[in-house]
């Protein structure tokens, strides 16, 4: 049994945290490599669990990218923030470095970039979408808003800060541009957009940390 409040990640999140396919964390699980709970008929991991992986020394390039450091915000909290945020506000959400390297998985991505992000041959498109992210860090316009990309969805994002410094960004996307029926992305109204703009600044907000960052 886990603790009460304990953030599990499911099988495509330990995948892309670990640089590892989807299948192989279902063998890891079953043979007990990987500690892991059944919710339903799915396989859930601590997010704990994980982080002691990304620590190891064998860690590959993609663990490397997400391992935490002193001045970025903690990856457990920001897991937990953007599962929970995306959830609410129907949109997909990641955390960032400010060169758009991914700090965390994808919470709740849309349809649209779920495939990509699960095709080798679509790997370009998804590199695409982090060359987007980089880009926002370097938009001098603070307040969040939307813009348009090359993968054909909105996305949006607030900077999180290590006192005055700005070390990582929340993004929010997935949404389909006016006029755009795609099933595929997420469809929201201006009431609904707005929430998610109110909402980017307090998620990042909560991730930020006002003291000098440690070394």
């Amino acid at each position: 049994m886990r603790e009460p409040g304990t953030a599990l990640l499911t099988a495509v999140q330990v995948g892309d945290l670990l640089g590892i396919d989807q299948s192989t964390v279902y063998r890891m699980a079953a043979d007990g490599r990987l500690p892991a709970v059944k919710v339903g008929r799915q396989w859930r991991f601590p997010v704990g669990v994980v982080q002691d992986l990304l620590g190891d020394s064998r860690e590959g390039p993609s663990a490397a990218a997400v391992r935490p450091r002193g001045d970025l915000p903690d990856v457990q909290a920001a897991i937990a923030a953007t599962s929970v945020a995306a959830e609410l506000l129907g949109v997909m959400m990641v955390v960032t470095d400010m060169e758009g390297r991914p700090l965390t998985p994808v919470a709740n991505p849309c349809p649209r970039f779920a495939r990509l992000a699960g095709d080798a041959v679509d790997a370009e498109a998804v590199q695409a979408c982090a060359t987007e992210w980089r880009a926002l860090a370097d938009e001098l316009d603070l307040q969040p808003h939307f813009r348009p990309g090359a993968l054909g969805f909105e996305c949006a994002r607030a900077h999180i800060r290590t006192g005055d410094r700005l070390v990582g960004m929340v993004l929010a996307g997935g949404l389909a541009p006016a006029g755009d029926d795609d099933p595929d992305l997420y469809h929201l109204d201006a009431e609904a957009r707005a929430a998610v703009l109110a909402a980017l600044p307090r998620v990042a907000a909560a991730l930020s940390t006002t003291g000098a960052p440690t070394r």
